[in-house]
């Protein structure tokens, strides 16, 4: 009995962690032939490194001549919040002159985490209660005169 016992959860157990492997989940820039960290430094031009590495992930926004490839490898267990696995940035600037003048390379060691602020601005004017909210616009709609026109009388004549 007590061998069955063993077993049986053996076997459970078993399938339990199969069924709970991670998924890695990759986003972003996919290298298929050339990585973006082979480019050459004075040797690339802008033209080379759009028909090697394709359309970068994001353009700077102050300066067009700086192109990022952002690659991200996620990893989920079960139903848990994904977390990320590994990040590579790779920022590719370019010269007056099309040349590529300075590669770097970041990953996630390099970046800072924003905390956001979670102060609230007030407002004038004063708290609204739910009844007050739904029935506080009955009698302030006021009805349309005679002459007025509606969806009846589009002239508005009687």
């Amino acid at each position: 009995m007590a061998r069955r016992v063993i077993l049986a959860s053996i076997a459970l157990t078993s399938l339990t962690t199969a069924c709970i492997s991670p998924i890695e989940d990759y986003h972003g820039y996919t290298a298929d032939e050339i990585l973006p960290r082979d480019i050459k430094v004075g040797e690339d031009s802008r033209a080379s490194v759009l028909a090697q590495l394709g359309s970068a992930s994001t353009e700077s926004v102050f300066d067009e001549n700086t192109w990022f490839y952002v690659t991200t490898q996620r990893e989920r267990i079960a139903f848990f919040t994904p977390r990320t696995k590994a990040r590579s940035i790779t920022a590719i600037r370019f010269g007056e002159d099309d040349i590529v003048d300075e590669l770097l390379t970041y990953d996630e060691t390099d970046g800072s985490v924003i905390r956001y602020a979670s102060r609230e601005t007030p407002t004038r004017g004063r708290q609204l209660g739910l009844l007050e909210q739904i029935f506080g616009t009955v009698g302030a709609v006021a009805l349309p005169q005679t002459d007025e026109r509606t969806p009846g009388n589009p002239t508005g004549r009687r």
